[in-house]
């Protein structure tokens, strides 16, 4: 019998607190229809205590996601826990995952518990949890660094009181891969009861093993649950990857003997849009999803990918969504021709205003470019959510001067609430001036970490997607925009992420952070 790995996808909570990664109700849950469409067997959607935001996303998530469970992360207290329960009230099937830290460097630096509170602690909130749901997951927060003795007591008294899924988190990324599998399979063996649960994975990849351990884990441990997400998306180096993981074990299944729900011919649209809406480019040689990732240079390659594709090709580039689909709609494209594009390529939008909306911006880009490609759609889209949801700071027009031997120039009109506001400024080029006139009326006092351009598709008439991260009372914010202008599409940036640091429903929690 082929068992059946759990996906359990944390894209929207654990790949959130990558720095300047934060999203929007709406993004969330544009991520979490694209989740479901790529069949993920649980989502967890947020942290619901850490601001009244993510409990809204949670909230809106639970109320249209029906075939995937949705989850909510909660610390280990009773206010956490109510607050997940109550955000995931519309659930069509709904998890609770509630931790506290088990290491004894957690406990006595972050915690001040001992670890009889810890192990009291735990119980409680399995206790509680179970009040509320009946599918409840248990993770011991830096569990691969925590003392065997004391880890297994917790656990089997965390399954006793009904925990139905245990995690077992390198929640630091220090593990290697045979240490880790072989620490599950321990755990599993001295634990009496640990039958009665899933085992689960959570790998963080700040050694670069955070696939490896995974699949130690489930290979050598035993577990049929891993934790992941799209692109790899995390703090610091980053978490497992969720099209790395399914593609391992779909590839080489004569060695795993595993089988997994997921569709995976939307691996690669979840990537693009996940990669859109937080910024974070994906390295052309990312495994699965980069650009190159099945592309050949070398004309030994070539030559044998031609006369047999398996010769260097271990996977279909089809199989996981890439599409030799080009020039998909043009200037002359009616709305329902576009409508019928947006479905082919997963999106929906929320209303007909939306809708009416995408298409304008549609044909406003037709004008300005020949060929429109499925990448311009979903920045459009991308957009379209934007301008809905951040409305503080609205790109009006610009207009900008630059020649040699002069000092660049730029006027910016834009939307301060609903005040039209215009701006003028010189700096060091075009970019430079932009963002001066910008910033010389907002006033935001914002520190500049990032500014990166990238463009969506091959050739000169590209749209550019520019993406700004501002640093402001140690809050991180993204912004990213898209125009065939970059100089425009660096207005829209700069005017996106001060819309971030605008909104209240953006300042939040970190759990792994939280005393």
């Amino acid at each position: 019998m082929t068992d059946k790995l759990i996906i359990f996808d944390t894209t929207l909570r654990d790949g959130e607190q990558s720095p300047g990664a934060s999203m929007t109700k709406d993004e969330k849950v544009r991520i979490a229809r694209q989740l479901e469409r790529l069949k993920v067997d649980v989502i967890e959607a947020g942290f619901a205590a850490s601001s009244n935001g993510d409990f809204e996303a949670i909230s809106a998530i639970a109320q249209v996601i029906k075939d995937s469970t949705v989850c909510s992360l909660a610390r280990a207290n009773e206010k956490d826990i109510g607050r997940a329960a109550e955000a995931l009230k519309a659930a069509n099937s709904k998890r609770i995952h509630t931790f506290i830290a088990t290491s004894a460097l957690h406990m006595e630096k972050k915690l001040r518990m001992t670890p009889d509170e810890v192990y009291e602690q735990a119980i409680k909130a399995i206790r509680f949890a179970r009040s509320h749901t009946n599918d409840v997951e248990f993770s011991p927060e830096d569990g691969y660094r925590s003392d065997v003795d004391f880890l297994c007591r917790v656990l089997e008294a965390v399954i006793k009181e009904g925990a139905t899924t245990i995690n077992v988190p390198d929640t630091v990324g220090y593990a290697v891969p045979e240490l880790y599998g072989e620490f599950i399979r321990t755990l599993r063996e001295r634990i009496p009861n640990s039958d009665k649960a899933i085992w689960s994975v959570h790998c963080h990849n700040d050694l670069g093993m955070g696939v490896a351990n995974s699949l130690a884990g489930v290979k050598i441990g035993g577990a049929r649950q891993v934790e992941c997400t799209i692109n790899g998306l995390g703090e610091r180096a980053g978490n497992t990857s969720l099209e790395e993981v399914v593609m391992a074990i779909k590839t080489r299944k004569d060695y795993f003997n595993l089988a997994v729900g997921i569709d995976t011919s939307q691996i690669v649209p979840a990537s693009k849009m996940v990669s859109q809406i937080t910024g974070f480019v994906v390295q052309p040689n990312k495994a699965v999803v980069g650009a190159n990732a099945f592309a050949h240079a070398s004309g030994i390659h070539q030559d044998g990918v031609l006369k047999a594709r398996d010769t260097y090709e271990i996977m279909r580039a089809e199989d996981v969504g890439w599409s030799a689909n080009k020039i998909v709609l043009g200037k002359l494209s009616g709305r329902n021709a576009f409508k019928q594009r947006l479905q082919e390529l997963g999106i929906e939008l929320e209303s007909e205003a939306e809708l009416n909306d995408a298409f304008a911006r549609f044909k406003a880009l037709a004008d300005q470019k020949a060929e429109i490609f499925d990448e311009d759609i979903t920045a459009i889209v991308s957009n379209t959510a934007q301008a809905e949801a951040s409305d503080y700071y609205r790109f009006v027009s610009m207009a900008q001067k630059s020649e040699t031997g002069e000092r660049p120039q730029a006027k910016v009109v834009f939307k301060v609430g609903q005040e039209e506001s215009v701006s003028q400024a010189e700096g060091n080029g075009p970019v430079d001036a932009t963002l001066n006139a910008i910033e010389s009326k907002a006033k935001s006092g914002a520190e500049l970490l990032l500014y990166s351009v990238n463009a969506i598709t091959t050739g000169t008439e590209s749209q550019g997607e520019v993406t700004v991260r501002l640093s402001k009372g140690g809050r991180i914010v993204n912004g990213v925009g898209t125009d065939p202008d970059i100089v425009a599409a660096s207005a829209k940036a700069y005017l996106a992420a001060l819309n971030k640091l605008h909104d209240p429903s953006q300042q939040k929690l970190n759990a792994q952070m939280a005393p």
